[in-house]
């Protein structure tokens, strides 16, 4: 296998088997194959385009001057600010079409988001920095990402439900996740003890989706004891 192929496995091939988990545990009403890649694909191609443009405009970086130096606080900051509402763009895509109705969808739609993205994130990072940074992020970014994503996701499944009216908390969750992920990450860099914290965001994150997922299922499972019930 050659160094682009190699990248390319390891950016998008873990991040495809988690999609295939999260979508099979929508058990008692899977969504719509096409549409989960679809919002896959956007979250990958779209979702990155734009998080990529603002952000160069925003951090200083190699692009030369921006409106923010390029200090941990504020690149964590301007990615989760960033990333959050552009994978979010992903998600609207089943919302505006009417395939969003309950937790569950909005955790695998946002999963779908949020794992296109950081595939593809994945993926510039190795032709960057090489496949070895590639493997290594493949181990923790895709299901950070997808976690955050499912909360916005989780939003709009209530709010196509009609049970919320703003997502601006939803929103404003995953980016505090996203900034103190980053930030630590950050810091860790230039000292490793930083790490704990890290490590202690990935069990919140796994809480977190669990937790979701655990809601998602019973709602759907509710609502087919009721069609059960109507029908007969």
């Amino acid at each position: 296998m050659d160094v682009l192929s190699a990248i390319i496995f390891f950016a998008y091939a873990p991040a495809l088997a988690l999609l295939w988990y999260f979508y099979h545990e929508d058990k008692y009403e899977p969504e719509p194959k096409r549409y989960v890649m679809a919002t896959f694909i956007l979250g990958a191609t779209l979702s990155v385009g734009v998080a990529m443009l603002l952000e160069a405009f925003l951090v200083q970086g190699e692009f030369g001057y921006a409106l923010l130096p390029a200090t941990a606080f504020y690149m964590a900051l301007v990615a989760g600010i960033v990333e959050e509402p552009a994978k979010a763009l992903a998600i609207r895509l089943p919302f505006k079409a009417g395939k969003m109705d309950g937790i569950m969808d909005g955790v695998v739609y946002g999963v779908a988001a949020g794992l296109g993205f950081a595939a593809t994130e994945n993926f510039l990072y190795g032709i960057g920095f090489g496949v070895g940074t590639t493997i290594v992020r493949a181990f923790l970014t895709p299901f950070a990402h997808a976690t955050w994503s499912a909360i916005v996701g989780v939003g709009y499944g209530l709010k196509a439900e009609g049970k919320i009216q703003s997502l601006s908390s939803y929103f404003a969750l995953a980016i505090l996740l996203h900034f103190l992920w980053d930030y630590f990450a950050f810091l860790s860099l230039a000292i490793p003890s930083y790490y704990i914290f890290t490590i202690l965001l990935i069990f919140i994150n796994i809480a977190l989706i669990r937790y979701f997922i655990m809601l998602g299922q019973r709602e759907d499972l509710e609502r087919a004891w009721w069609y059960w019930f109507v029908r007969r």
